[in-house]
């Protein structure tokens, strides 16, 4: 199938963009609904107005099924101003962003708010990661804000002054459900404001003075910002493979608590993917208490394709990641039996990819066929694409995703021996250096008595690079124990990949002889 036929268009979606005008009334509601316990007042229509059309692009709204549950306004100013002790007031311009200046060096943050019916979804941590994205596209040095301190008037008295209660929290010894994230964010703590915000009661009327600094930041003023937000990429992409233990599983509901928690996990570690093996879901025939055929195996399996999906969709937007869900038997609406993986992106849109290739064993054992379409699928993080498996042993599908813009190949697999493996892992090597590209490969360990074709597994799974200078020295950013539960992470910068495209040793993708040779994809419906 491909990706646009699998997304699935009715089910909510939870997105960030940046702000319109004729978001104001519902931007309105929303901070009058987040500040009304504390008594603090909401933004006039003219003051959102301002806000948006003195830096469009620094305003951003989280929208969920149409409805806005979050917002976050910035502005840029310089440093002179940033850095020094000041008033919310003051530096907003009276919370019309009416000081943001073109040619300033740091983006000043003057409001994130999330609705509370809508925590814990990590709307907060979306709306500060697109501040970062656009530090990043600007040059600035860094952001400031001044921060709440939403508790202190509770636990004021439990300590000699504020500037006690921050050193508490700066180590760690207190907990402030503000300011603890903030610093978890990469945000120093420069001091406190007074009176930054008089009608913050809560606060006292404290802000906390917080500096990001922007790790890419040019070293010399005068440069000139060419790029601009909107289109730019992260510099730097966190990917998560999990090494899956197949064990037996008495319900439904037990599998998705064990892929829950390797989520939950790489989430918490700040991971933009994380992929699981090919076919991690056959655990569920365990819990049938008689081998089944390979027929039977099968039914038994299709039943769980649309609460798989929609399960694993859910914790992609839950956990604010992007979830490569391994692969998944399933009977197409025409009756045929394919391999799919599902994609299930942090904005709640679902992509599926089939195997191409099935294996002997799959066409014997479970009469499987092999799908006709690959697409690269267009995440956050750029294009990526998705390989099962044998899939990777096949150079032009490496190369029909490259051609598609994909930096990044994840790579769902399951082997049951060494030598089976090395192929998977000798080929996905060779395909990260024939496209210059990164691979991403997850496999299953463990053993399944009781269902044919997964009696037994072996797996490495890794992360793989190109094989040049600015990468690994052995092309492997980072590698698992062989057949043991884990997981593995690596940082990978997409601009690494467009430097050796350009500019590396060698220049696989850029030299290729098309006068010689090409490879013609056929569209089959």
């Amino acid at each position: 199938m491909s990706d646009t036929a699998g997304a699935s268009a009715e089910k909510p979606r939870l997105i960030v963009r940046n702000a319109r005008i004729r978001d104001i009334a519902a931007i309105r509601a929303l901070v009058a609904k987040v500040y009304a316990p504390s008594g603090m007042s909401s933004y006039s229509p003219a003051m959102l107005r301002g806000q948006i059309n003195n830096f469009p692009e620094g305003q951003f709204v989280a929208e969920y099924d149409g409805a806005i549950v979050g917002y976050c306004a910035t502005f840029l100013i310089d440093g002179q101003n940033a850095l020094k002790p000041h008033t919310w007031r003051e530096i907003s311009g009276g919370g019309y962003a009416s000081r943001h200046d073109p040619d300033g060096d740091y983006l000043y943050g003057m409001e994130v708010c999330v609705d509370p019916d809508h925590r814990g979804s990590r709307i907060g941590q979306r709306l500060y990661d697109e501040r970062k994205k656009l530090a990043r596209s600007w040059g600035a040095k860094g952001i400031v804000f001044g921060g709440r301190l939403p508790t202190l008037a509770r636990r004021a008295r439990r300590f000699d002054s504020p500037d006690a209660y921050i050193e508490e929290v700066r180590q760690n010894r207190q907990r402030d459900p503000v300011l603890s994230f903030q610093m978890r964010n990469g945000f120093e703590i420069l001091g406190l404001l007074p009176d930054y915000l008089p009608e913050d009661k809560d606060s006292l009327g404290y802000g906390v003075h917080l500096l990001w600094r922007n790790p890419n930041a040019p070293d010399e003023r005068e440069e000139k910002r060419a790029k601009r937000y909107g289109g730019r990429l992260p510099d730097t992409v966190r990917v998560a493979t999990v090494q899956y233990m197949q064990r037996r599983v008495r319900s439904f509901e037990e599998f998705l608590d064990l892929v829950r928690y390797f989520v939950d996990v790489t989430a918490d570690y700040r991971a933009d993917f994380v992929v699981f093996p090919e076919l991690f879901s056959l655990q569920l025939l365990s819990m049938e208490d008689e081998q089944l055929s390979p027929a039977e195996s099968i039914e038994a399996l299709t039943k769980y394709s649309t609460p798989l999906k929609e399960a694993l969709r859910d914790m992609a937007v839950r956990y604010n990641i992007n979830i490569i869900g391994g692969s998944h038997p399933t009977r197409m609406p025409n009756g045929r039996v394919e391999n799919i993986c599902y994609v299930c992106l942090r904005g709640g849109e679902i992509h599926e990819q089939a195997k191409i290739h099935p294996t002997p064993n799959e066409v014997y054992w479970w009469n499987i066929e092999g799908g006709h379409a690959l697409n690269a699928i267009n995440t956050d993080c750029g294009p990526i694409g998705v390989l099962i498996c044998y899939d990777s042993e096949f150079p032009e599908l490496g190369r029909h995703l490259a051609d598609q813009g994909a930096n990044i190949v994840f790579v769902p697999f399951c082997t049951d021996e060494r030598q089976s493996y090395l192929r998977v892992r000798y080929c996905c090597q060779a395909r990260a250096v024939e496209n210059q590209c990164y691979v991403v490969m997850s496999g299953n360990v463990g053993n399944l008595p009781n269902v044919h074709n997964m009696d037994i597994q072996y797996a490495q799974s890794c992360i793989l690079t190109p094989c040049d200078f600015p990468f690994a020295r052995d092309g492997v950013a980072a590698d698992t124990t062989p057949n043991v539960e884990t997981v593995a992470f690596a940082d990978l910068r997409l601009e690494a990949l467009r430097a050796a495209r350009n500019g590396g040793t060698v220049q696989n993708l850029k030299d290729r002889r098309h006068d010689l040779y090409t490879t013609v994809w056929r569209e089959k419906g």
